[in-house]
């Protein structure tokens, strides 16, 4: 996002850096979160363990109680690395592409433990897509954009795996999408005439969850001069804007969206000049994106990422030295805060594993 990486103060911007983190320790022991008063707590803690300390991991998919993929960015100059793990996070294997030095990986998706596609985020040439069918043990180049404006911050995938949006950041007034039909192994550039006007806001790539997918629909969120929800029924071709009820800001705006189904839905956010501000941070919606409603209960945190945890609702959100992970029972309507350790990304999978990630190099299984 150009709004946070370009134009904040210094330091804000120095605060945002803490949130991408500073030896390498692997398969560390787990550290239980101090449980926080409230029923919640004897139900909800976090197992950390550190897989490498010099990188922000802000991309993660997980698939199940056993496989997962992270993604992340180094602040002492080093390479971009994704890490990915078969038994339950017992152990890491750092599986990253080569030549990576300077690039952010900002969001990773995943279809089984061999084929995933990582996204890299930035300017520019910054902005890459590669692809795996092997773990990890070779990596393929599938996107760079040549768009000297364009800034590429999150993809989603459809059911199946082959059809796949990205977003940018607005060129020439519009949000950019490109789209695979073949499971991310080419990417064309969508048209724009069924883009709204969308001067001055732009994506978070905060968690690799701007942008997500449940059934045929397609929603991401933004920020900046307004903080809106899009929504596409067409693949990417016409969208929709929507008031998110979350407030907008230079730094503010929809950081994560996550949906049970292709009605129900939840958007995070907050204002990164402001962590511990949860105030209408959460907005939700019942009938697809067409209405947002942020009445409901609020964070005591940032708003980074979100998931559905069977009947349940986890947020997670991380800001420097501000974090904390918050569940809520009710569809989102109350939240009560049940640890003090924030992550910038969050996943939980069918068979009721919740996997988060974030700074510092920090994995967690709820």
């Amino acid at each position: 996002m150009r709004i946070f990486t370009r134009t904040i103060t210094a330091p804000l911007y120095a605060v945002a850096l803490l949130a991408l983190s500073a030896p390498v320790a692997v398969a560390a022991p787990p550290v239980a979160s101090p449980p926080v008063a409230g029923p919640a707590s004897s139900e909800l803690a976090w197992d950390v363990t550190t897989v490498d300390a010099d990188q922000s991991f802000r991309g993660l998919d997980a698939l199940d109680r056993s496989t997962a993929w992270v993604t992340g960015a180094s602040l002492s100059g080093g390479a971009a690395k994704v890490y990915r793990t078969t038994d339950g996070g017992t152990a890491w294997k750092d599986v990253s592409p080569p030549e990576t030095t300077g690039l952010n990986f900002r969001d990773v998706e995943a279809e089984s433990a061999s084929v995933a596609t990582v996204l890299a985020i930035g300017e520019g040439e910054a902005s890459r897509i590669y692809r795996t069918t092997d773990g990890g043990a070779t990596w393929t180049e599938t996107f760079r954009n040549t768009e000297s404006t364009a800034f590429f911050n999150c993809m989603a995938f459809y059911p199946g795996g082959k059809r796949g949006l990205a977003v940018s950041d607005p060129v020439d007034g519009t949000f950019r999408i490109i789209s695979t039909e073949d499971g991310g192994q080419s990417w064309e550039v969508l048209p724009t005439a069924g883009m709204p006007d969308s001067t001055g806001e732009a994506n978070f790539s905060a968690s690799g969850e701007c942008l997500t997918i449940s059934g045929r629909d397609a929603w991401f969120g933004s920020g900046g001069a307004k903080a809106r929800v899009f929504h596409s029924r067409d693949h990417g071709l016409t969208w929709t804007a929507t008031d998110s009820g979350i407030p907008a800001g230079e730094a503010a705006g929809v950081f994560g969206l996550a949906f049970s189904d292709p009605r129900h839905g939840v958007a995070v956010g907050g204002d990164f000049a402001d962590a511990a501000d949860g105030v209408d941070a959460v907005s939700v919606t019942r009938d697809g994106g067409r209405t947002w409603t942020s009445d409901g209960g609020e964070l005591t945190h940032l708003g980074e990422d979100a998931a559905y945890l069977r009947r349940s609702l986890i947020a997670v959100g991380e800001g420097g030295p501000i974090g904390g992970s918050s569940v809520s029972r009710d569809g989102g309507a109350t939240w009560e805060r049940f640890s003090d350790i924030g992550f910038h990304t969050l996943g939980c999978t069918r068979d009721g594993a919740c996997w988060a990630a974030g700074g510092q190099g920090r994995v967690g299984r709820l």
